[in-house]
């Protein structure tokens, strides 16, 4: 019994960190061109990812108070992806939005919803942090004001090789 559960405990483990590297996915970037999630990278330095879309009032706070505050950000060296799960009736209206607010974002459209099913997200703003590894360290969905310093303390403690 003691064996059984430790080998239990070693799989699960395993499958966990499976799970906290990014799927490859087919999806576009802004420029509707084939982009493959396995490219997103940071050269050993944060990533974050931030679902979203045009419709949702909460993901636009989010994303305008840290392009605010992105001299902060860039300090750490990040890299930031939004990831917008627009659908094909409304993708037209990301590039515009986007360009309109000068975010200083590598934005993404995920049409069919198959980066965002393969990462779980079921509503949005649903946000991740990876570390210089590429492997998901934490993640939060919603947003509340000051959520923004939250996730930059983590980022700087990612880039300065901290756990979190």
């Amino acid at each position: 019994m003691k064996y059984t559960l430790v080998a239990f405990a070693w799989l699960f483990s395993l499958a966990v960190s499976a799970q906290s590297k990014l799927p490859a996915v087919d999806i576009q970037n802004i420029d509707f061109e084939t982009f493959n999630t396995s490219q997103i990278s940071n050269d050993g330095k944060p990533v974050v990812i931030s679902f979203w879309a045009t419709w949702c009032a909460p993901c636009k706070a989010e994303l305008n108070a840290v392009a605010d505050e992105w001299p902060e950000w860039e300090d750490t060296g990040v890299k930031f992806y939004i990831v917008s799960i627009d659908n094909s009736r409304s993708v037209n209206s990301v590039q515009p939005y986007v360009y309109g607010q000068d975010w200083p974002f590598t934005t993404l459209l995920d049409v069919n919803s198959e980066f965002r099913r393969a990462m779980n997200v079921n509503n949005v703003p649903h946000t991740f942090l990876l570390n210089g590894n590429g492997k998901v360290v934490w993640q939060h969905n919603g947003y509340n004001p000051g959520d923004e310093e939250e996730l930059l303390e983590l980022v700087t403690k990612v880039a300065n090789g901290e756990e979190i």
